[in-house]
């Protein structure tokens, strides 16, 4: 550190928040880093100015394409995506795809979803202890759900992760990004396949009403279909399988809260809403906002041209919001956590991820009563999220499906 500039993003340990988050908002709020790459960028780590960076129309993604912004990682944004778009094009894509995530929508893929973890779980129990769960249940619970909500087959389900999987390492040197590339390529080919598919067999699939929506009304292009697909499917199931792992080894090393959510299996909604707030899922910088004219957050004038970063783990642990933000309280009541973010970029696919982490813990819980960790847990390295490389749990009480 020099000149009061921290170098950004912090590397993280496991689950933990770093302390430097809350001597940051305690003491200024908005506060200079220095990234990887690109340079300088501002850190909003107070939860208001976290919120007042993600609606300010003034502070736009779009202008890091192409430009040498501040960034955690070597590759420079290169093509415009709806992570990379604000309103008005980032609206027209969202609105797209949004019915398929309403509330009313993902609640009719419960049962569904229900009969996955089940399946998942008794192949679980004839396996027998000790069992990785991140291969037998984390990884395979979301992306067999998202799969088939967008039609992808089953047999093409064990490449997609593998693609997605290398998408997400955080690039270090030039043979991570050549790997990263060509991993994306290959994913977005193989979209691009079933998108032609569609065209020759329509479905009623999500990639088929994309389809629809591309050739019928003209309202993407073929790059935007192919992108939007292909991001829904890497990201949608990548966060959900780190968070299943997450907050299950978060419960299994809080005893007193997970024996308080056995003694009650109606707060697991709010349970679920906790450990979102408390369990940080982020292991990069995320992505820069650029202030197209001067800004003031928090007190703090942003000159046009400089980047914002909004932190939402350290949002998520501001006292003046949240009543000992350092403890894990299942029961915390109104709980406006900006786990999923917030804005206009709030999380597509936060209702699917809320009922896929209820289904997973509640399943889990219900039907191991005594589970409990076999071995110490080597954690993710190089990679965009969080997560354990496995998670080996054990147990001598199994139930069946009810």
């Amino acid at each position: 550190m020099s000149s009061g500039v921290c170098p950004y993003p912090f590397q993280p340990s496991a689950l933990t928040v770093d302390a430097r988050y809350a001597e940051m908002r305690e003491q200024q709020g908005m506060s200079r880093v220095r990234l990887p790459y690109g340079g300088e960028a501002w850190l909003a780590t107070r939860y208001e100015d976290v919120r007042a960076v993600l609606v300010d129309r003034r502070l736009m993604r779009s202008l890091t394409v192409g430009k040498d912004a501040p960034r955690g990682t070597e590759a420079i944004e290169s093509e415009s995506s709806i992570i990379t778009m604000d309103p008005p094009m980032h609206s027209r894509l969202r609105r797209l795809v949004a019915a398929a995530f309403t509330p009313k929508r993902v609640e009719t893929l419960r049962p569904r979803v229900q009969e996955i973890a089940d399946g998942l779980i008794d192949a679980m129990i004839e396996q027998g202890p000790p069992v990785d769960l991140v291969q037998a249940f984390s990884i395979p619970l979301p992306i067999t759900a998202l799969c088939e909500l967008l039609g992808v087959p089953q047999e093409y389900r064990e490449q997609v992760h593998a693609w997605t999987d290398t998408m997400l390492m955080l690039s270090g040197d030039g043979s991570d990004h050549t790997a990263i590339m060509n991993a994306q390529r290959s994913l977005w080919g193989y979209i691009a396949g079933l998108v032609a598919e569609r065209r020759e067999t329509p479905t009623d699939d999500l990639i088929g009403a994309l389809v629809r929506a591309r050739d019928d009304e003209g309202r993407l292009t073929e790059g935007e279909l192919i992108d939007l697909s292909g991001g829904i499917l890497a990201v949608g199931h990548e966060t959900t399988a780190n968070h299943i792992s997450n907050l299950l080894y978060t419960l299994l090393t809080n005893p007193d809260q997970l024996a308080a959510l056995r003694a009650d299996p109606g707060l697991l909604p709010s349970a679920v809403e906790e450990l979102l707030r408390f369990v940080p899922l982020g292991a990069s910088a995320g992505f820069a906002h650029i202030a197209s004219e001067d800004v003031e957050i928090g007190g703090q004038l942003i000159r046009a041209g400089e980047a914002v970063f909004a932190d939402l783990e350290g949002a998520n642990r501001d006292a003046a919001v949240f009543d000992c933000p350092e403890d894990l309280n299942l029961a915390r009541p109104r709980n406006h956590h900006v786990g999923f973010g917030h804005g206009p970029h709030h999380c597509l696919g936060a209702q699917m991820a809320r009922l896929e982490l209820q289904v997973a813990l509640g399943t889990l819980l219900a039907r191991f009563p005594d589970l409990s960790l076999a071995a110490e847990v080597p954690w993710l390295s190089g990679r965009r999220q969080r997560g354990p490389e496995r998670l080996e749990l054990t147990w001598t009480t199994a139930l069946p499906a009810k």
